[in-house]
């Protein structure tokens, strides 16, 4: 029995079809995608349906994530001033695939595989308390405990975007990492392969695989993201770039501000960009080192 897992797409077509052409060679008898199909990227709805035709066409299973949440929670949601311009990345999603949110509404929290020994391979975007709560290399065991608790034979997450292997007591717990944007400092898309055998029960292995990411930068801007997000799309270009998460930066630094009036979203951003160990990512089409430093506006390269 072969099983492969992927998440945290996030938009990201060039690395999607990376994954799903390898996924293709393996021939795995059953695919989960464990959530953020959207959201946090330029193609939202390119990639949703991608995944959608291939669990009509293919069987592929779906997981949902805490963006698809962030998307859901922009129905009938009326925010203004900052509070919107802090979600404006997820609003502008939310329009991309407003058509498939009835459907998004009914994506499952968790999937569970068994073996033919009745061993379980359970599949969640977070962890068992909420899909916002990640596993990182950090974790206590006593956490890790609570967060994979009752405890499977195998437990899968992602969220993180780090990926992980690690053995607690009798379970594997396994972090896939991303797909479209890995914060573990290797631009290189990962996944992850479970395969069940009768003599060795269950194994796991993470694949990291090369993508076009001129492509990906292009359609940062070439789909309206950069344009229609707000100035948190900047943030996530440089992420994408550098391999590493910045909105955690921003918001134990900022955000509080910005919720409060005290300084603009915009000037927030720029701030977290002027931070000496991002000046090498920095450039069009996001923002550029002069435009951080105050010297002229945002470069779009247009």
């Amino acid at each position: 029995m072969k099983i492969a897992v992927i998440s945290d797409i996030h938009g990201n077509m060039p690395a999607l079809e990376t994954v799903t052409a390898d996924i293709e060679k393996w021939q795995p008898d059953q695919v989960i995608v464990d959530g953020d199909i959207v959201n946090r990227g330029p193609l939202s709805r390119e990639s949703l349906e991608w995944v959608l035709a291939r669990q009509s066409n293919d069987g592929w299973q779906i997981v949902k994530g805490n963006h698809e949440d962030y998307v859901l929670e922009c129905v009938n949601n009326q925010a203004v001033g900052p509070e919107f311009e802090v979600r404006q990345f997820a609003h502008w999603a939310y329009d991309q695939v407003v058509e498939f949110v009835p459907i998004i509404a009914q994506f499952p929290e968790q999937k569970s595989v068994f073996a033919p020994d009745g061993s379980e391979l359970r599949v969640v975007h977070g962890s068992m308390r909420d899909n916002r709560d990640g596993i990182y290399p950090q974790t206590t065991d006593k956490e890790l405990r609570e967060q994979i608790a009752p405890a499977p034979a195998v437990f899968v997450t992602g969220h993180t975007h780090r990926p992980l292997i690690r053995q607690i007591d009798e379970t594997t717990v396994v972090n896939i990492g991303s797909v479209g944007a890995s914060f573990d400092g290797n631009r290189e898309l990962s996944y992850g392969r479970f395969t069940w055998q009768p003599n060795t029960g269950w194994t796991a292995e993470i694949v990291r695989l090369p993508y076009d990411f001129s492509r990906i930068e292009a359609d940062y801007l070439t789909s309206g993201f950069l344009d229609g997000a707000g100035p948190m799309a900047q943030l996530m270009l440089v992420e994408l770039r550098r391999a590493g998460g910045l909105v955690y930066r921003w918001a134990s630094r900022h955000q509080d501000a910005v919720l409060a009036g005290k300084i603009s979203l915009s000037e927030s951003v720029r701030k977290v960009l002027q931070h000496e160990d991002l000046r090498p990512y920095l450039g069009a089409p996001g923002w550029s080192v002069e435009a951080v430093m105050g010297e002229r506006d945002l470069v779009d390269g247009r």
